[in-house]
């Protein structure tokens, strides 16, 4: 599995202190070829509790994606690499549009419903909609070669991270300035698009280090099912930079952003725009006894407008967070901490559809506090509780409960009780669509809609039976309340409103491992299983049907093969099988990704890589573009 590529990840969420060079922090990569599969067990991770621990030891569903990882697939834009994560669903439905979910619901757009049960966080900076709850894929963007891991958690991480962390959480954490020396040229072309990355890093002083980068695309379009070309073929291009201070071995201070914009083209209506900028600082203070406090702070800037009239609008986020660790006796490891976030927004809609009001403010407040109780040697009690006050909604309890039983160093037994929620949004209350200009409305907001709930029973293990193989499994099984449906006005038929209506369980099977066939060779393979049984409550009009908040495959399955034959050329291949939507919408379907690699010096690496081999062209998802084969040749130079 993924976990075993990297000890990058062993850097906490911040990113590591200011310390080597490029060309340490790749020599650093390459040794991890010869560790086994007992030191990369040790490796850490920090998304699970908000504080580190090993990997191999956190109660939870969580794969991690490393940077040698992301390098040798070939992938370069984030929905490709987070195909890596055998938890998450990722289907591409245009040239620019992705629907990425952990667990399920991944929408339907025909009933107004899109997936927005996913928290993603880029270094700390929540990057989900305030509007809709849902995630942008185009306006996400980080270079390749700057990532360090991708922690990828199926399950809610509502107690520690919030609203929105309901079926899952993704982390994405980049490296720091120190690690990131010298210059680096990512450039990719072929059948389907051109990209070219540059970034340099360097030093003022031995206390700071910065780095800067820009990173452009163009990709060409897909097409429909007859093969004729849909005409959404898009462009972006991005810069940003990040300096990492460190004056004394207790205090790191971080500041970086980025600033990005791009078009994309859209088969019978205006082009569409995007835009943005983000500011993020961080300062972490080590204290005394082991003690460690986090201070957060961030701006995001997101706008998107169609030509020719078809709607905008802006998004202005600021964001303020705390939290402290600290280790009470011997017994208890406590974190808690709290934070505001304020968004501002203004959406300029078209004729059919536009918001009531157009503008207003969303602000949210939160505390939390977590305890993990050492209760023998080998058995841990964590207990977790946020009260997060919503922007329409009164404050809500979010509670987590998670044990956790370690009998060997090569087992560990974990089962968990949590909550989480989806908090309403403007566009679950002040969405009015019409079907004509002058037409009474035919769908509104409703102004009481309250949250999304759910409740989740997991249990799980991490095994290394022996010492060649690893294994992670976990059985989940979700009960959800009050989810989004669509119901007819009291007392008349239109116009439509949104209800909460909706409720029922799902239930499923999360596996994968990895073994090392030969020092040289790694397989590694995952499947995921889901069961979903929606209903409506009593007095639902049920409109659309139970299936309304989404189509899932039952099952995806993937098989991965890393090779390293001989000291410079490297090969690898993705066979990834993701089974049928319900009610035949789209079949199922086998693709194939791989890329060889070649290190010419030490400092120049080419490569080819293929994505969807297997086939000329494929659906991924009801109504969405046939996703084409992509041939690319791959260039990485670092000087």
């Amino acid at each position: 599995m993924a976990l075993a590529a990297a000890a990058c990840a062993a850097a906490p969420a911040r990113g590591a202190e200011i310390q080597g060079d490029e060309a340490e922090a790749e020599q650093t990569v390459d040794k991890l070829k010869d560790f086994s599969l007992e030191d990369l067990a040790n490796l850490t991770v920090t998304s699970v509790s908000k504080r580190e621990e090993r990997l191999s030891e956190a109660a939870a569903s969580v794969f991690v994606i490393t940077g040698d990882d992301i390098r040798r697939s070939g992938a370069t834009t984030l929905p490709e690499v987070l195909r890596l994560a055998p938890n998450l669903q990722v289907t591409q439905t245009s040239a620019s549009g992705y629907v990425i979910t952990a667990r399920g619901f991944n929408g339907n757009p025909g009933a107004q419903s899109f997936s927005n049960k996913l928290l993603v966080l880029i270094d700390g900076r929540s990057v989900y909609s305030p509007l809709f709850s849902g995630v942008y894929w185009d306006m996400q963007d980080v270079l390749p070669g700057d990532i360090d891991r991708i922690e990828v958690i199926s399950g809610p991480g509502a107690t520690l991270w919030g609203a929105n962390a309901v079926n899952g959480v993704v982390n994405i954490i980049t490296r720091a300035a120190g690690q990131t020396q010298g210059g680096l040229v990512e450039a990719e072309g072929g059948n389907q698009g051109r990209q070219l990355g540059l970034r340099y890093g360097g030093k003022a002083g031995d206390d700071l280090a910065w780095r800067v980068y820009g990173r452009a695309l163009a990709e060409e379009g897909q097409r429909s099912a007859a093969g004729a070309r849909l005409g959404d073929e898009w462009s972006r291009a991005q810069g940003g930079f990040r300096l990492d201070w460190a004056a004394r071995t207790s205090d790191r201070v971080t500041l970086q952003g980025d600033v990005f914009r791009g078009s994309e083209d859209q088969p019978g209506a205006g082009d569409e725009n995007i835009a943005g900028r983000n500011l993020t600082a961080h300062w972490d203070h080590m204290g005394a006894s082991g003690s460690e406090l986090q201070v957060t702070a961030y701006y995001d800037f997101a706008a998107r407008s169609t030509e020719g009239g078809g709607g905008k609008f802006k998004v202005y986020t600021y964001n303020l967070e705390a939290q402290q660790s600290l280790n009470l006796g011997e017994r208890h490891q406590l974190v808690w901490g709290g934070g505001l976030r304020s968004s501002r927004y203004r959406i300029e809609g078209t004729p059919t559809l536009f918001f009531n009001p157009a503008s207003g403010h969303l602000d949210l407040g939160d505390l939390f506090a977590q305890d993990t109780v050492t209760l023998a040697p080998t058995l841990r009690l964590t207990v977790g509780l946020k009260v997060e006050a919503d922007p329409y909604v009164k404050a809500t309890p979010l509670p987590d409960l998670r044990l956790t039983w370690t009998p060997s160093d090569t087992a560990t037994l974990w089962g968990a009780v949590s909550k989480a929620v989806r908090a309403p949004t403007p566009f679950d209350r002040e969405v009015v669509e019409k079907l004509a200009p002058t037409a009474p409305p035919q769908l509104i907001g409703d102004s009481a809609f309250q949250h999304e709930e759910l409740m989740t029973y997991e249990v799980g293990a991490h095994l290394r039976p022996w010492p060649i193989a690893s294994f992670s499994i976990s059985a989940f099984y979700n009960h959800y309340d009050q989810l989004r449906t669509i119901e007819l006005s009291p007392g008349r038929v239109l116009p439509l409103v949104w209800g909460n209506m909706l409720e029922g369980s799902t239930y499923g099977l999360e596996a994968w491992g990895e073994v090392r066939v030969q020092p040289w060779w790694r397989l590694s393979g995952g499947v995921s299983t889901l069961h979903e049984d929606l209903r409506f409550k009593a007095g639902a009009t049920g409109i659309v049907g139970p299936r309304q908040d989404g189509e899932d495959p039952k099952v995806q399955t993937s098989l991965k093969s890393s090779m390293d034959l001989g000291s410079r050329v490297s090969l690898d291949g993705n066979l990834r099988y993701v089974g049928a939507l319900p009610d035949g919408l789209v079949p199922a379907y086998v693709e194939l990704d791989g890329r060889l690699g070649w290190n010419v010096t030490e400092r120049l690496e080419l490569s080819v890589s293929g994505r969807n081999l297997l086939h000329a062209r494929h659906e991924e998802y009801p109504g969405g573009a046939f996703i084409q084969r992509a041939v690319t040749a791959d260039l990485l130079w670092r000087f």
